[in-house]
């Protein structure tokens, strides 16, 4: 007898991400939740079915010819929900009320990658050319250090990438960058009962706060996706004590960057902008620190890596988003908007590092991510399961037919005012030891 075939429903879908949002997934604790991933896959049809040493859950449907494929992804990984009392419903309840799914995860992002896993399924039967590749990655809230991860290692990288991020049914081409780079101000602690011993960092820090003010007015912007920003954020200072005069003191710093920014020229603009702006004083220094942080996989893997989130735009003209955006007309009967995100995604590091066009679409308003009022309405999300098929179809024929034109290249894309700003090169891996 043959094997029944799966229930690929909608509301088998929607039963999935209620189950994904009762497991709480913060970043490097996805694996309980990838270990249902997984099962769910294995049950489907897929194959090649596993997870790799960073947590990653990756799967596929094996195509017929041998063609550069698609790759479908999405985030395991959710914020922290906060007060549950500020919640109307549990934020990890997965309850379905009002036409909504509701909980932490709900619409960022395990409702819609529960609705690309029974999307990919259906080709199990009617495969595609290429490879169908679903990659579920982890630490996406912290710099997508998984999607990094994976695209670094991967044997055979997809032709195109659709991202599950809430678009709210539009069709996301790109965003702005992220990074998180730091300015630390030494100078020598001592007793605050006798501040003349000591090297106060507060004697520079409204001099280096001035300096760092005068550049963010200097930043670069695009056309497309708006102006660059640096934002001085947190301002921290060790020992701790309230009665002892700090030795050092941190400046973090928020960037939102466009496509070719790189991190060591930045790093010399923010030192050069320093240097010009505080004046010298003895027994104090300023130093600017680049972007890194130690990630801890679920699997027991450290890695030491940038926390770098790259931008990327995928120009309106380009194949997959041309294809893409026909696709979704006919599947939806309304033409998308094609805009950007306001946040970053996976995408930048599949298209802002490695060239491959990204996309984005998915239901969810992207107001309420983040937030304790996150829900998922289930008709647009029934909307978005149904145009997930012929959107997978069209990228794939997109993919197939255009050949050398898919990689998309950076130098245009920046705009004339902004001459400092160069391609950013991969950032070396530095590899960690198992615990």
């Amino acid at each position: 007898m043959s094997a029944a075939r799966p229930d690929l429903r909608f509301e088998r879908a929607i039963e999935l991400a209620a189950e994904l949002i009762r497991i709480p997934s913060l970043p490097g604790e996805e694996g309980a939740v990838a270990a249902r991933i997984v099962d769910e896959l294995d049950r489907l049809g897929f194959q090649d079915v596993g997870t790799d040493q960073a947590g990653n859950v990756v799967g596929c449907i094996r195509g017929t010819r041998g063609a550069p494929g698609v790759m479908l992804s999405s985030h395991m990984d959710v914020v922290d929900a906060g007060d549950p009392c500020a919640w109307e419903f549990d934020p990890w309840g997965g309850e379905v009320a009002g036409g909504c799914l509701h909980g932490r995860g709900a619409m960022d992002l395990k409702g819609p990658l529960a609705l690309q896993v029974y999307a990919a399924a259906r080709f199990a039967a009617a495969r595609l050319p290429g490879d169908l590749r679903v990659v579920f990655s982890v630490y996406e809230e912290k710099g997508g250090w998984g999607m990094m991860h994976w695209m670094e290692r991967c044997a055979v990288p997809p032709g195109a990438v659709i991202l599950g991020e809430a678009t709210g049914g539009d069709l996301c081409t790109g965003h702005r960058g992220h990074a998180e780079l730091a300015v630390e101000i030494r100078g020598r602690a001592a007793h605050a009962s006798a501040p003349e011993r000591g090297r106060s960092p507060s004697l520079v820090l409204p001099a280096v706060l001035e300096a760092l003010h005068e550049l963010s007015r200097e930043q670069p912007a695009d056309p497309v996706l708006g102006c660059a920003t640096l934002t001085p954020t947190v301002i921290e200072s060790w020992p701790k004590s309230g009665n002892v005069i700090p030795d050092r003191v941190r400046i973090t710093l928020d960037l939102r960057v466009l496509p070719a920014w790189d991190e060591t020229a930045a790093l010399g603009e923010i030192r050069a902008a320093l240097a010009a702006r505080v004046p010298p004083v003895e027994g104090i220094s300023v130093h600017v620190l680049p972007g890194r942080a130690v990630f801890r996989a679920w699997t027991g893997y450290v890695e030491e890596n940038s926390n770098f989130t790259p931008s990327f735009l995928v120009p309106a003209d380009h194949p997959v988003v041309a294809a893409a955006a026909a696709a979704l007309r006919q599947a939806t009967s309304a033409a998308p908007a094609v805009r950007q995100w306001s946040f970053g995604t996976d995408g930048g590091h599949a298209c802002g590092t490695h060239g491959i066009p990204a996309i984005g679409y998915a239901p969810g308003d992207e107001a309420l991510a983040h937030t304790c009022r996150e829900r998922l309405e289930l008709s647009s999300a029934r909307t978005a399961f149904d145009a997930y098929p012929p959107l997978i179809r069209a990228v794939q024929d997109a993919v197939l037919n255009a050949g050398s034109a898919l990689a998309v290249r950076f130098g245009a894309l920046v705009p004339s005012s902004a001459p400092r700003a160069r391609r950013r090169k991969p950032t070396p891996l530095i590899e960690g030891r198992q615990p």
